[in-house]
């Protein structure tokens, strides 16, 4: 069902591959450019669920989408600035825990609706998708103002925050999931 919303979803899918490219060979343009866009698809991921909301218009294809959305834009820009070595040393640790916590967490959400039990997404686990999101902006808008060297700061910060809140809201999801297993 191509509604607004699903439709929005979709573009933050179809716009992964040209983050990419901008991410590929970047220069401080590039950077710009892939900032500007990893901000009009964190809009849209906003709006999505707004409107489909404000519509009545949630539907199962975009329940289904949404989180897989977010999870391609979060892993294609992890890998990118890990290639790129915007995220390099040990931050590759902090980067490594907030990709496999994505892993893990999908598939016990896939095991746990098997079973017919819902996990809510609780407050800190918001926290740690904003601090995630955040880290990942300012590390590529640290690559197109190379001048202001805070910016790249602000995003490792970040991106170490996320890292720590995955590590306790990953535990949180485990905990529920292994009340469940055999």
């Amino acid at each position: 069902m191509l509604t607004l919303p699903n439709i929005l979803t979709l573009s933050r899918i179809l716009a992964v591959p040209i983050l990419v490219f901008l991410l590929w060979k970047p220069g401080w343009y590039d950077y710009a450019l892939a900032f500007v866009l990893y901000v009009l698809m964190g809009v849209t991921d906003y709006f999505d669920g707004y409107v489909a909301r404000a519509r009545g218009t949630v539907s199962k294809l975009g329940v289904f989408l949404d989180p897989i959305a977010d999870k391609i834009m979060v892993a294609a820009v992890i890998v990118m600035l890990v290639f790129t070595r915007d995220i390099d040393g040990i931050a590759v640790i902090a980067a490594l825990v907030i990709l496999l916590r994505e892993i893990a967490v999908s598939g016990l959400r896939e095991f746990l609706a098997d079973l017919r039990v819902s996990v809510p997404v609780s407050q800190l686990a918001k926290w740690k998708t904003t601090f995630q999101l955040v880290a990942l902006g300012a590390l590529i808008l640290g690559g197109a103002v190379p001048q202001w060297p805070w910016v790249h700061e602000v995003g490792l910060f970040c991106l170490w925050a996320a890292a720590a809140l995955t590590l306790i809201t990953g535990w949180d999801y485990l905990r529920v999931g292994l009340k469940h297993m055999d």
